[in-house]
């Protein structure tokens, strides 16, 4: 069961960190930035969810053992 737990949680992170690099990205595109500038700002915002998430995870870890 717990397998079943964190494989859901890491696939809706996922999710969340790819929403937020396109939304971050096409905001980028929208305000007129060039491709490679808007990709740059997709990727920062993706690592910017997976370390959030990561923290987040660090910071509850010793309550949840």
């Amino acid at each position: 069961m717990t397998v079943a737990i964190v494989l859901l949680t890491v696939a809706v992170v996922a999710v969340v960190a790819l929403l937020a690099a396109v939304g971050a990205g096409m905001l980028a595109r929208i305000d007129g930035a060039t491709w490679p500038t808007a990709f740059t700002r997709a990727a920062g915002a993706f690592a910017a969810v997976l370390a959030l998430a990561a923290a987040v995870t660090a910071a509850i870890s010793p309550f949840l053992t």
